[in-house]
C-alpha cells in the first residue's frame, strides 16, 4: 500500500491550520531564523502549536532550514534545531551539510529541492548521507521522475505540483546575489528573473526587447497526479509559503480532492497520509487564485510555452473578449463569465504590456470601470485576476474536517468498557439492567462528538446487550475513550534516518562553488568525502561566473532550436541579457545538457 502525501504551505500558524482543515496530510513552514524565505519565519511556540493541531489528524509538520549557514551562526543553527526535536515536528528541510553534524539524532532530514536533486545519483547519494526524503528538482519530466524511483527505491520522492517556478534550477542561482547583493540561498531572492530584460547578440543587435524572458509560467499538475503517483512520487508540494489564507485554502482544497479521486479508484493501492475528510461550503478553482498562466512545465519534455514573456504578474482566468466600447465610461463583454463590482481586470495591450483596472459597477455583461484604459477597444482578451464574488465566498469559508470513528462498547466484570481502533478505556459502573430498549439513547450520546476532530459513525454493542447506563456516565466514558484515542493517534515515529555511508562520494560539480560550503563544518564534510571546495558563491564571487543554470532554453522559446525542428538563427552569438540599466549576462547554450546558462561577466561587475 503507497502512502500519498499532499504537502502544502504555511506562511504563518493560521495557514498551517487552514491547510490542515483543507485536506493536508503536511505542512511546511519556516523556522524563527534559515529558511529559504526569510520573511517567512515563525515562532518555535507558533510552530509547536501546528504541531499539536496536525497531529491529531495524523499529519505532519516540515520545517524549513534551508539557507546556507556562516560559521558564526552554526551554534544558533544547533541550539534551533534542539528545539525543533523537542516541539515534535515530523522533519526538517536542509541545504547546508552542516546540519548532518549538528542535527538531533532524532530529527528527521529531508534534503531541500535547494540541493540541487535532478539524478539517481544525486538522490543515492543524499540518502546514503542519512536523508530520508528528498524534493526532486522542478524542471524534471514524469519519466526522469521514474527513472529515479526505480534506481533508489529507498528514497521518499517529493514533486512540486502547483505554484510559482524559479527559472534557475533551486540551488544553483547566484544572480541575486551576483546583482543586488542578496543570496536566493540564504532566504532573500531579489527576483532577478521577474525583471525586463533587452536580448542582444554579439553585434548588438537586438532580437527581443524589454521583455520578462526569464519569467515563467505557474506550475499546475493537478490533471497530471496519478502520472506522478505511478512514476514513484509520495509526497505533493504546493508552492506558496508567502501567500495568505485564500490561496492555501482553495489550492490546498483543489489538490485534496484529486488525490482521494485516485485513491478511490485505486483503493487496494494507495491511502492518504492522514486521518479524516474534508467539507467544503465552496467549489475550489485553480484558475480563480493568483497565477501567471499554468504549464506544466517539463513534465511531458520540453514545451516552448512556458514563459510569460509579456508580464511577470498574476494575469488570472481568461473571461471573454470586450465587444464594445460605449464612449469612456463602459464597454460590453462578450463570455459567459459573470462579474461584481470591485473585480480586477487585466488584458494586454498593443505594446505588449500588462494593463490593469477595477471594475466600479455592473449591469449585467456591461461593465463600468473605475477609470477606463486608454488602450481597450473591441476584440481584447480580458482576463479577471481578482474575482470579487469567490474572494468573499472563501473569506467566509468554514472548512470543517471530521475522522470517523466506531465505538465498541462492552460490559466488562467490573463495569464498561469503550474502545476506539485498538484503544480501550473502562469504567467502574454499576450493571443495571434496562426495564426498556437504551440501544438508541446510548448512540445519540455516544455520538455527541461537538468540539473534536471526531464523528460516530457507528456504535457497535452486542446483540444481548441490555445495560441501562446514565447519560453523565456515558458522557465521561466517550470523554475517556477519545481522550485515549487522541493521545494514541498523535505520538510520532520517527523512524530515524537511513544510516550514513562514511565512504560514498558526492556527485562532481564543474565548478567548486556550486557545492554551496559556506562554514567549516561542510567544508571539512566534503573534504572527507575526497572533494575540496571553495568558498561559497557569497562569501567569494569568481571570475567568469555562473549565475544560473536553466532548462528553459531561450533559443527553444523563440523557435531557433535547430536540435529541435525550429528555424536556423540569423543573429551572430554569443548572445547577452540586458537589464535596463545596461548591465549584460552573456548566454552559453550547453545542447549536450539541453541546458541554457547565465554567466556574470567580471568586466561588467562592477557596473
Amino acid at each position: 500500500m503507497r502512502i500519498l502525501e499532499l504537502l502544502a504551505p504555511a506562511k504563518n500558524l493560521e495557514c498551517g491550520k487552514t491547510a490542515i482543515l483543507h485536506g493536508a496530510d503536511a505542512v511546511y513552514i519556516g523556522a524563527p531564523r534559515f529558511g529559504a524565505r526569510a520573511a517567512a519565519g515563525n515562532s518555535i511556540d507558533d510552530i509547536s502549536q501546528l504541531c499539536s493541531f496536525a497531529h491529531q489528524y495524523g499529519a505532519k509538520v516540515y520545517v524549513t532550514v534551508n539557507t546556507i549557514i556562516y560559521d558564526d551562526e552554526l551554534n544558533d543553527t544547533k541550539v534551533l534545531l534542539q528545539q525543533l526535536a523537542d516541539v515534535k515536528v515530523d522533519a526538517v528541510l536542509v541545504q547546508d551539510m552542516s546540519l548532518l553534524k549538528i542535527c538531533p539524532p532524532n530529527l528527521v532530514l529531508h534534503a531541500s529541492t535547494q540541493t540541487d536533486n535532478r539524478t539517481p545519483e544525486k538522490v543515492s547519494w543524499l540518502c546514503s548521507q542519512g536523508f530520508r526524503r528528498v524534493v526532486l528538482a522542478r524542471e524534471l519530466s514524469v519519466e526522469e521522475i521514474a527513472d529515479i524511483h526505480k534506481k533508489v527505491p529507498e528514497a521518499e520522492l517529493e514533486v512540486f505540483v502547483h505554484g510559482a517556478l524559479c527559472v534557475s534550477y533551486s540551488g544553483l542561482c547566484y544572480a541575486s546575489q551576483y546583482c543586488f547583493g542578496r543570496s536566493a540561498n540564504r532566504g532573500e531572492c531579489a527576483q532577478f528573473c521577474r525583471m525586463k530584460f533587452d536580448l542582444i547578440d554579439a553585434d548588438d543587435k537586438v532580437i527581443e526587447q524589454q521583455r520578462y524572458l526569464l519569467s515563467l509560467k505557474d506550475m499546475n499538475q493537478s490533471e497530471h497526479l496519478e502520472e506522478l503517483v505511478r512514476a514513484g512520487a509520495s509526497s505533493f508540494k504546493i508552492e506558496g509559503r508567502l501567500k495568505d489564507v485564500s490561496y492555501v485554502k482553495n489550492v490546498t482544497a483543489a489538490y485534496s480532492e484529486r488525490l482521494n479521486k485516485i485513491v478511490e479508484r485505486y483503493p487496494d493501492l494507495y491511502q492518504r497520509a492522514s486521518r479524516g475528510h474534508c467539507h467544503y461550503t465552496f467549489t475550489p478553482s485553480l484558475q480563480k487564485t493568483f497565477n501567471r498562466g499554468y504549464t506544466s512545465y517539463f513534465l511531458h519534455g520540453r514545451q516552448s510555452d512556458i514563459a510569460s514573456f509579456d508580464t511577470p504578474k498574476a494575469m488570472g482566468e481568461f473571461v471573454g473578449t470586450v465587444k464594445e466600447i460605449r464612449g469612456t465610461v463602459s464597454f460590453n463583454v462578450a463570455g459567459t463569465a459573470s462579474f461584481a463590482n470591485g473585480d480586477g481586470l487585466c488584458f494586454i495591450n498593443q505594446n505588449r504590456e500588462l494593463v490593469g483596472f477595477r471594475v466600479n459597477r455592473v449591469e449585467g455583461n456591461r461593465l463600468f470601470p473605475l477609470h477606463m484604459p486608454e488602450s481597450l477597444h473591441a476584440g481584447v482578451r480580458l482576463y479577471r485576476n481578482n474575482d470579487q464574488a469567490f474572494e468573499r465566498l472563501l473569506s467566509h469559508s468554514e472548512s470543517e474536517r471530521k475522522i470517523g470513528v466506531t465505538f465498541q462498547l462492552r460490559a466488562v466484570p467490573d463495569g464498561f468498557s469503550l474502545g476506539i481502533d485498538g484503544v480501550t478505556v473502562t469504567m467502574p459502573i454499576e450493571h443495571q439492567l434496562a426495564e426498556k430498549p437504551q440501544r438508541e439513547n446510548i448512540i445519540r450520546q455516544l455520538s455527541k462528538l461537538g468540539g473534536t476532530p471526531y464523528e460516530c459513525l457507528a456504535v457497535d454493542m452486542p446483540d444481548d446487550f441490555n445495560y441501562f447506563i446514565p447519560s453523565s456516565q456515558l458522557a465521561e466514558l466517550r470523554r475517556l475513550a477519545i481522550a485515549a484515542y487522541s493521545n494514541a493517534s498523535v505520538e510520532v515515529s520517527s523512524g530515524g534516518n537511513p544510516t550514513p555511508s562514511v565512504g560514498s562520494v558526492p556527485p562532481a560539480y564543474a565548478q567548486p562553488y556550486y557545492y554551496n560550503a559556506s562554514n567549516q563544518l561542510s567544508k571539512e564534510f566534503y573534504l572527507n568525502k575526497g572533494v575540496k571546495v571553495s568558498p561559497a558563491f557569497e562569501q567569494a564571487i569568481p571570475k567568469e561566473a555562473v549565475i544560473m543554470q536553466c532548462r528553459h532554453c531561450l533559443r527553444f522559446a523563440l523557435g531557433y532550436c535547430v536540435k529541435n525542428g525550429g528555424r536556423k538563427p540569423q543573429w551572430r552569438e554569443p548572445l547577452s541579457l540586458r537589464l535596463g540599466d545596461g548591465r549584460r549576462f552573456r548566454l552559453e547554450f550547453d545542447c549536450r545538457q539541453c541546458q541554457m546558462n547565465i554567466l556574470a561577466e567580471t568586466s561588467l561587475r562592477d557596473h
